[in-house]
């Protein structure tokens, strides 16, 4: 019998660094209390090095309150790191919970990857 990570079918996470100092985390799938976890793991293993850390959220289909709580832990510590972390945000399913919770306002929201890095 097979035991697969739950976590596994509900977010994938794709890290790369087009530059020195940018790293960019692709973020897909649902951010909820069970898959957060891989997220906030990834958010502070990259926010770590410092330079500019964009958070694609592009292809999130789902963003819950542990998704949003990883965020906000993730730009205090990039406060701490002198990192700039910005948030590329366009589908609804991660914008809506952003302003209904006014943390719109907290982060470096882009529509893309390419605007966030201009």
């Amino acid at each position: 019998m097979t035991v697969q990570d739950p976590r596994a079918e509900q977010i994938e996470l794709n890290v790369r660094q087009p530059a020195p100092g940018v790293t960019v985390l692709a973020v897909s799938g649902e951010v909820d209390m069970v898959s957060a976890p891989a997220l906030r793991e990834a958010l502070i293993n990259g926010l770590g090095d410092g330079g500019v850390f964009v958070v694609d959220m592009a292809s999130v289909t789902f963003l819950g309150s542990a998704g949003l709580a990883v965020l906000v832990e993730a730009a205090k510590l990039a406060q701490q790191e002198n990192a700039s972390l910005k948030v590329v945000a366009k589908a609804r399913a991660v914008t809506r919970p952003l302003e209904a919770t006014g943390l719109g306002e907290v982060f470096s929201l882009h529509d893309s990857v390419d605007s966030a890095l201009a």
